[in-house]
């Protein structure tokens, strides 16, 4: 962890604990690693790459900054709504394993794939309460400390910047 007086320590608060509105996968018995991450992100594609298939139990919160990815809302806001009809995982899979198509033609396209009730994905995706939820996903990030996406925070509260090295997930796999 940073020294309290490090100018590049960039937290206010602490880091918000994980809870109900939290997205969780993997063996409860594997080491804990929470994602701050925005669906727009090359970055965050490939540390989703890289993580894939890790012995890690994944913890995913949205960092969604509309005035650098005008998209990052809005799809973050469509992950929450196919959450919504328990299928968070598979769309949040679907769209950093295909970043080419995630405007609303293919958006569509990926949560008919998934058999989610489109009336209803449109109604939640577009909802003040899951856009809230992205935006409060992203201050209790930028709060903590995170400032770029994709953002890693390691069990001990370790904040990582970046998609992780191999050599780091070897590491916390251990």
């Amino acid at each position: 962890m940073q020294p309290v007086d490090d100018p590049s320590d960039l937290r206010s608060a602490p880091l918000p604990p994980v809870g109900a509105d939290d997205h969780v996968r993997g063996d409860a018995t594997w080491p804990l690693l929470l994602v701050y991450a925005d669906f727009t992100c090359p970055r965050c594609a490939l540390a989703h790459e890289r993580l894939h298939g890790a012995k890690l139990r994944i913890v995913f919160r949205h960092f969604a900054i509309a005035a650098k990815h005008p998209r990052a809302v809005p799809l973050a806001c469509a992950v929450e709504a196919a959450a919504a009809q328990g299928r968070f995982w598979e769309l949040h899979d679907a769209l950093f394993e295909d970043p080419a198509h995630t405007d609303d033609p293919h958006l569509w396209e990926h949560a008919k794939a998934l058999g989610l009730d489109l009336d209803r994905f449109e109604l939640d995706r577009r909802s003040d309460a899951l856009r809230d939820l992205v935006r409060a996903q992203t201050r209790g990030g930028m709060r903590a400390g995170v400032a770029v996406t994709p953002t890693l925070v390691l069990e001990d509260g370790t904040i990582s910047p970046g998609p992780p090295e191999p050599s780091l997930i070897q590491r916390l796999t251990k």
